[in-house]
């Protein structure tokens, strides 16, 4: 599998020159469309992740397809070409080519851009609270005692609720194993993953994902209204899938990208830490 796995929404007529150029690396995926329909098709199929969304400033409803990016999946990168030079558009995207074509310029912003992610994540990884976290998982006794940890860690990053959701043996459903918040949340929390709900997403396509109570797919807490926001994280050690850690909020649109790189962090360490478990 491609190291990369890209997006891009262009011009049909633009299509050939894009594909050119970003298929000549051989560690990226790329995947073309010309409507943003068929992009929003792509960013909400189950089993596919995407690291980096491109655009071509020519597709029409940019703001539409960036803004749902924007609030549902904080870890994708978008890149906008705007070979009119029309750079009026403060935090629109994270890189801006102007001369995609010459020099491999989209190619580099791309390259540069997935290589600030990996030393955001070393950098994340040196935080006092995930050396803490890493020395807390060590001392847990079993499997169980890991889980437990990891929520009750998370729930100390000013979260109301936080769970985690295991992957049974066989199939995609998942069920509650550990969690920490308020007694009448956890009173009500669903025993169990529904096909195609949040939990089963996000686990399937190895990709985090931010839910508000208006979105689908979603976790019933927060789509029934008693929280405002959840962060959805996979627990995933070298390719394989443990289950799902959740965050939640009370107040919608709390939660944020930096929010999610920590939480991933933390969710890696809980994966490698059961991978452990498992082969001892």
């Amino acid at each position: 599998m491609p190291a990369v796995q890209i997006l891009a929404a262009v011009r049909r007529e633009q299509a050939g020159r894009y594909y050119k150029n970003l298929t000549s690396q051989p560690d990226f995926g790329v995947e073309l469309v010309s409507d943003i329909q068929d992009a929003f098709d792509i960013l909400n199929q189950r089993g596919r992740a995407t690291d980096i969304l491109v655009l071509d400033h020519g597709v029409p409803f940019l703001y539409e397809l960036v803004d749902e990016v924007r609030h549902r999946y904080p870890r994708i990168l978008i890149v906008l070409v705007d070979e009119g030079a029309d750079l009026s558009m403060p935090n629109f995207a994270d890189a801006v080519s102007i001369d995609p074509f010459t020099d491999a310029d989209l190619v580099r912003r791309i390259t540069k851009l997935m290589s600030d992610r990996a030393l955001e994540t070393l950098r994340a990884d040196s935080l006092p609270v995930v050396r803490q976290f890493a020395k807390e998982l060590r001392n847990a006794a079993g499997e169980m005692g890991k889980q437990q940890v990891t929520v009750k860690t998370c729930k100390a990053l000013n979260y109301d609720y936080v769970a985690f959701y295991r992957l049974e043996n066989e199939g995609e459903r998942l069920t509650l194993k550990a969690h920490d918040g308020p007694a009448p949340i956890m009173a009500v929390a669903p025993a169990a993953s529904t096909p195609n709900d949040l939990m089963q997403t996000v686990s399937l396509n190895n990709e985090s994902r931010i839910a508000q109570p208006q979105d689908t797919p979603n976790h019933p807490l927060v789509a029934k209204g008693r929280l405002g926001t959840v962060a959805a994280v996979p627990v995933v050690f070298s390719g394989n899938r443990y289950g799902v850690l959740l965050a939640f909020r009370d107040q919608p649109g709390t939660i944020l990208q930096e929010h999610v790189l920590l939480l991933e962090l933390m969710a890696a360490q809980l994966a490698a830490a059961i991978s452990k478990e498992l082969i001892s």
